[in-house]
């Protein structure tokens, strides 16, 4: 089956493609992508990790088709983005 994995940094995004095995979970994906190499400080302990948006566990089943996504933590609080960008418009 077929399968992605995304993974974005500021200055660097990740997409790749790959062929799995049936019964393949989240973990198995992700390892054997080599985006763990790519990116040695992923912490898939403390990461989030999902599929199309949608958080899920690492022993969760991947379906052919499936996007595998693994999440960064928020730099910055969502809420007060838009006051930072409304304050430099007045």
């Amino acid at each position: 089956m077929q399968v992605g994995i995304a993974y974005a940094e500021a200055h660097q995004q990740v997409w790749l493609k790959m062929e799995l095995e049936d019964g393949s979970t989240v973990q198995d994906a992700i390892e054997q992508s080599g985006v763990l190499d790519r990116f040695p400080h992923i912490d898939l302990t403390r990461q989030k990790v999902g599929i199309f948006g949608k958080i899920t566990a690492l022993t969760s089943e991947v379906k052919d088709g499936d996007r595998v996504e693994i999440y960064r933590a928020i730099t910055c609080d969502p809420e007060k983005v838009p006051r930072r960008n409304t304050a430099r418009i007045a």
